[in-house]
């Protein structure tokens, strides 16, 4: 078994895109983890098929390398807040942290957010600049302002004395100066182990594992991941399994795996300070500990950031349901969620009164955007209503949450941006103009304001803005008129296929959503309106011909090209009388009630009411 004194276990943390999985590709290759002619993927550590298309890490995964008969286990988590949950649960399995910090952009939203989950675990900080070879890089200020977010946070004098180790991950390149790379990243590898602390816990005491991680494998079943807090733990042993509300269970450890690289390797023990991975328990949960059968004693319950979003997840009964989909009753949609609960412990699932409808609450847009996406892909059908956030009552007074929200735009935009947030209540909290015609605005916005800006953001800015925003806290409601969609729509009035005379003539109200010859239904939006309120229009109708005119001349006739809307910029354009319908083919927008009469009754009702 490894010496204690040799172990080490970091997590590497990090605003999105700063880096942070790449660097650990490299340091798995430069620690002679891989074989010499070993396949290897770029970012090895995003095996999920979403990281790998949007280039981002959505579940923490960890592995471990050997460097000089020094263990070091190192666990990669998300950067983005929407997964934060993640982050928080990784923070109780390592003694230190590596912030990667991109050379140019510096301290972002999410460097904040992640930063502040170490300090509050008092975990050992290495600062790691990286993209050091970018051209216009600013490493010195880039230190500073990571000084000055240490200081915010109320670091304590240990953890401001923080080494810096400046690297290009994607060249595989470190060195403690600035001005010149080693062309290797032993400089690394030597600040990690001369600076985290290695485990302290005792081996000789009575056994505790928190499990942070749940895999799972065909043939072992549940796999529950995470720490040995103290103890040894082996394979065969009986143990008592604590869940969340302190009932204990008797259990029995089957396997027993370390990790090495990307492979689990098998064990016949692990001591307190191990990452290790257990397999045996069938009904392990996160946030249960394993602990020794004469003394079953719980570790303290994760602590979990409570979801900011909702929405209603509903089964799909649009005219097309069951069309496309291999999962479409309200039984499969439920048996799915509360799986989901299972793994992932930001996300809350409430049933409400009628079967077919289940409000699902969550970090934010993309943690619910992930989790529909894969729920598509496994061949579900469902239908989900707006995004909404989720107002609390503190003290007596209604409160929404509030993002902080970071854009760099180009100077020439920056009027018209201002103008398009003061409308949706942001407050500008800081401003840096880099003098090179781009310009950082910091600004504290209810988060409802960004639901669905991220377009006209980008249309007000040509393209060049750049935005990231991460949950701040709670403040007080901002009033009724914040964000939404001022456009109307265009709404089909019938089922049918939709043809090119048909969309020809209705092409100057507004901007189309799809081609001719796809299908259609009553009440489905097909367009959005160049007015603020809703059209219905008949985009299936058919040229009536005659013995003078017995073909079309719209050969020669082109539509402007559709409007495609990806699966989150679907949820974000909803309005509160609309659906968003998914399944494994298609994402269509259609109103709640489908039939325009009905809908003009129930519109005339809701204005009497309020």
């Amino acid at each position: 078994m490894q010496e204690r004194n040799k172990i080490r276990n970091i997590a590497i943390i990090a605003h999105v895109d700063h880096g942070k999985t790449t660097l650990v590709d490299k340091l798995l290759q430069q620690s002679g983890t891989f074989r010499n002619n070993e396949v290897v993927h770029e970012r090895a550590m995003d095996s999920n098929d979403l990281e790998r298309e949007r280039g981002i890490t959505i579940l923490a995964k960890n592995t471990a390398i050997t460097y000089k008969d020094h263990l070091i286990n190192i666990v990669d988590t998300p950067g983005h807040a929407d997964f934060g949950g993640e982050v928080e649960r990784i923070m109780k399995m390592v003694d230190g942290v590596l912030l990667v910090v991109d050379a140019f952009e510096g301290c972002m939203p999410q460097t904040k957010f992640v930063l502040r989950k170490a300090l509050a675990h008092n975990l050992t900080p290495i600062v790691v600049v990286n993209k050091i070879d970018r051209p216009n890089a600013r490493p010195n200020e880039v230190i500073d302002e990571v000084l000055d977010l240490f200081i915010e946070l109320e670091a304590n004098d240990e953890q401001l004395e923080f080494p810096v180790v400046y690297a290009s991950a994607l060249n595989g390149t470190a060195s403690l100066n600035p001005e010149k790379q080693d062309d290797h990243m032993e400089a690394l590898f030597e600040t990690v182990i001369e600076h985290i602390p290695s485990p302290q816990e005792n081996p000789e005491e009575p056994l505790q594992f928190l499990v942070t991680l749940l895999d799972y494998n065909e043939y072992l079943g549940r796999i529950a991941i995470g720490r040995v807090n103290r103890g040894t733990i082996r394979a065969g042993q009986p143990v008592a399994v604590i869940n969340r509300e302190g009932q204990v269970k008797q259990a029995r450890i089957e396997k027993l795996f370390g990790f090495q690289g990307l492979k689990r390797i098998e064990r016949e023990e692990a001591a307190a300070g191990d990452i290790v991975a257990i397999a045996g328990i069938r009904e392990i949960n996160i946030g249960e500990t394993i602990a020794d059968m004469a003394n079953p004693e719980a570790l303290p319950v994760l602590h979990i950031d409570e979801p900011t979003l909702q929405m209603t997840f509903l089964v799909n009964n649009s005219p097309f349901a069951g069309r496309e989909g291999k999962w479409v009753t309200s039984r499969k949609l439920r048996e799915r969620l509360m799986k989901e609960l299972e793994t992932d412990v930001s996300l809350r699932v409430e049933e409400t009164e009628s079967p077919d409808a289940f409000i699902v609450a969550g970090r934010g847009e993309l943690h619910l955007g992930i989790l529909i996406e894969n729920m598509r892909r496994e061949g579900y059908e469902l239908q989900v209503s707006k995004p909404e956030v989720i107002i609390k009552e503190i003290d007596g007074q209604k409160m929404e949450p509030m993002e902080r929200l970071l854009i760099d735009i180009p100077e020439d935009s920056m009027g018209a941006v201002m103008e398009s947030l003061g409308t949706r209540k942001a407050e500008m909290v800081n401003m840096i103009n880099h003098g090179n015609g781009q310009v950082r605005l910091e600004f504290i916005i209810p988060a409802r304001g960004l639901i669905g800006y991220r377009t006209s953001y980008l249309t007000l800015t040509r393209g060049y803005g750049i935005m990231n925003h991460a949950f701040d806290h709670y403040g007080p409601y901002a009033g009724s008129q914040v964000g939404g969609r001022h456009q109307g729509v265009l709404v089909s009035m019938e089922n049918g296929t939709s043809t090119m005379y048909g969309m020809l003539s209705v092409e100057d109200r507004g901007i189309l959503f799809l081609n001719p010859g796809t299908e259609v239904y009553e009440g489905m939006i097909v367009g959005e309106h160049t007015r603020d309120n809703d059209i219905v229009v008949n985009i299936c109708k058919e040229k009536a011909l005659s013995n003078v005119r017995s073909s079309g001349k719209d050969d020669t006739v082109r539509l402007k090209t559709p409007r495609a809307y990806s699966l989150e910029q679907a949820l974000e354009y909803l309005n509160d009388d609309e659906y968003c319908e998914i399944t494994p083919e298609s994402i269509r927008l259609r109103k709640k009630i489908l039939n325009k009469n009905e809908r003009e009754r129930a519109e005339k009702q809701r204005k009497v009411q309020s």
